[in-house]
């Protein structure tokens, strides 16, 4: 049971430490950037929401497998697929909860407001500068929502997991696959156990974003 809890941990951290740092430029060229590329680009990003994940498990799985044109560069360095490995599943997790991570940044990054920005350019800043000493700051909370959201989405994952990963023990079962493995087997006791720990675990995560929600509204009280 450790070593699923450790596989489900350090995906889902890695999934989250990837996507914070991959959705930021998509989450800001989509709050400030213009034109019908990114209503397309938004609803891309968003689909995964919408999709079965045994969809979304199926075409990740044919676009990591040996016969993938995706593949074939990597075939030449001796990898012949990333389904069923570990590494197969951090990608599969990273598209599976992209948009989880990008539309918080999104609206942290709307709510930053045109005027500060603009205020900063006029006096010369350069564009990293605003971003990284304007934008980024004014945004922190929507980065602890991402960070919140993503983790807790990748490590309730099931169906994309199931279909890339394949619930290999030891290398890519995580809790979601091993709670469904235990009511197969009618191991009920442990099943409890690990049910109840997401469960859990869920309560935790609302609760941490209901008290993030009211203090950055009681923050926002107190600037006005």
């Amino acid at each position: 049971m450790a070593e699923v809890i450790w596989t489900t941990a350090r995906l889902a951290g890695l999934t989250t430490v990837l996507l914070l740092v991959l959705a930021t430029p998509i989450a800001w060229w989509l709050a400030r950037g213009q034109g019908v590329a990114r209503e397309i680009v938004g609803a891309v990003v968003g689909l995964p929401i919408l999709l079965p994940p045994t969809v979304l498990g199926f075409y990740l799985l044919l676009a990591l497998g040996p016969d993938s044109l995706l593949m074939a560069p990597l075939q030449a360095l001796g990898v012949r697929t990333l389904a069923f490995t570990f590494t197969g599943l951090v990608i599969g997790s990273l598209v599976y909860s992209l948009p989880f991570a990008v539309q918080p940044l999104r609206n942290a990054f709307l709510a930053v407001g045109r005027h500060n920005l603009d205020a900063a350019a006029t006096l010369g800043a350069h564009p990293l500068t605003v971003f990284g000493r304007i934008a980024l700051p004014l945004a922190a909370p929507g980065y602890f929502v991402a960070a919140i959201l993503t983790f807790a989405h990748t490590v309730g994952e099931f169906g994309v997991v199931l279909m890339i990963g394949g619930g290999i023990p030891g290398k890519t079962e995580v809790l979601s696959i091993e709670i469904y493995r235990l009511v197969e087997a009618l191991e009920w006791r442990d099943a409890h156990v690990l049910a109840g720990l997401l469960v859990a675990f869920g309560f935790a995560v609302m609760l941490a974003l209901l008290m993030l929600e009211r203090r950055v509204a009681r923050t926002a009280t107190e600037d006005l």
